[in-house]
């Protein structure tokens, strides 16, 4: 809809997340944002950390701050897939960066938006100190205030505290299982690691070959201690390595440069594809040959 009038005038911000510790869910980043001429009214709306409230007060309280026309808010929800994605990629992103790009996309949509955004306050994540100057090099014109706690000491930070548990909490409630195993259940509890709750779910629901349902962010150390009798996979082109590769002490083949293409005399990749040498086994097995011409 349209900007309303506030948002013209110096506003500020409280950017807060839900869902960091858990290994189930996604993580999500909420912000709020109102006029800095409305930061005494905001004061006296009850708002503080979500997590010193109860779950019926949350939801109360994010109800009235969406009907009220002062306010703006928005909500980030990182998928626990992306989550384990990021983690465990070649060139690994680990939570704090997922945590900042997040708070940073955050400041982005709403200036985007057109509003007049001169404060931020934001609970840290990391060195206080580094992140406030990560954010002020990336958003000059705003002034960051990084704190520990600052849910609990910024009434704009609480507010955010609250879009975002609110926020995760139905994400969880309403969660659909893209797997559709019959013994499935949604009695998981809170999602952190040490819940009793959580852990019986994870027992229940792990599988041998296939891992966990997509709700659970299997990049967590936590996971891990769950597949001590999972099967092990061999791939068939290992197999291959038994004659031209070796095997180191572990017990994990090397391969050799031959089997890199790596070859002492000048043989084409035609003649080397004829000969079957450097070709995998799956290949091999089935008599399957390059086609070079159509």
């Amino acid at each position: 809809g349209a900007l309303p009038k506030w948002a013209l005038e110096p506003c500020m911000m409280g950017i807060d997340e839900a869902g960091r510790g858990p290994v189930l869910g996604p993580m999500v980043y909420g912000c709020l944002y109102c006029a800095v001429s409305f930061q005494k009214t905001l004061a006296s709306l009850e708002f503080a950390d979500s997590k010193t409230l109860k779950e019926e007060k949350r939801e109360e309280l994010f109800e009235s701050l969406k009907a009220n026309e002062s306010i703006g808010w928005s909500v980030d929800v990182i998928d626990p897939r992306e989550l384990s994605a990021k983690m465990l990629k070649k060139s690994k992103i680990n939570l704090n960066e997922i945590s900042h790009e997040s708070a940073m996309g955050l400041v982005t949509r709403v200036l985007n938006m057109g509003v007049l955004l001169t404060q931020v306050f934001v609970d840290t994540v990391g060195d206080a100190d580094k992140y406030c100057t990560k954010l002020s090099e990336r958003f000059p014109s705003i002034k960051f205030v990084v704190a520990k706690k600052a849910d609990s000491l910024y009434p704009v930070v609480s507010g955010a505290s609250i879009v975002a548990k609110v926020t995760r909490d139905r994400a969880l409630r309403n969660w659909t299982f893209d797997e559709s195993a019959e013994n499935m259940h949604r009695n998981f509890g809170s999602g952190y690691p040490g819940d009793p709750e959580t852990k019986a779910w994870l027992e229940h629901h792990k599988h041998s070959i296939f891992g966990f349902p997509t709700l659970v962010r299997f990049s967590w150390g936590t996971c891990t201690t769950y597949f001590k009798d999972g099967a092990e996979v061999l791939w068939e082109a290992d197999g291959a390595l038994d004659e031209e590769g070796t095997a180191n002490k572990n017990g994990k083949r090397q391969l050799k440069l031959s089997n890199l293409g790596f070859t002492g005399g000048k043989r084409n990749s035609e003649e080397i594809e004829s000969s079957s040498k450097g070709r995998c086994k799956f290949f091999q097995s089935r008599k399957l040959e390059q086609l070079v011409q159509f």
